[in-house]
């Protein structure tokens, strides 16, 4: 069984509780990260769906795997 644990994530946010085994996967396990249509850098050509969850995350101090998504368009 896995353990929980507490650490920081974000700069300047509470710290965030996490399964052990999955701290630091999520980008192993988010679509968005697999499509043609992700620029993390570049908020302006990012999908727009990618920049909602993103915005999810910063308000709240989450970190949001994609697991499904009707926009992906797989990298070659």
């Amino acid at each position: 069984m896995s353990k929980y644990i507490k650490y920081e994530h974000w700069d300047g946010y509470p710290p965030v509780w996490v399964k052990e085994s999955l701290k630091g996967q999520h980008r192993e396990y988010c679509l968005c990260w697999s499509c043609k249509r992700f620029y993390p850098d570049d908020r302006e050509t990012n999908c727009r769906i990618a920049n909602l969850v993103f915005s999810v995350c910063v308000q709240a101090g989450l970190t949001l795997p994609v697991w499904e998504c009707p926009n992906f368009k797989e990298k070659p």
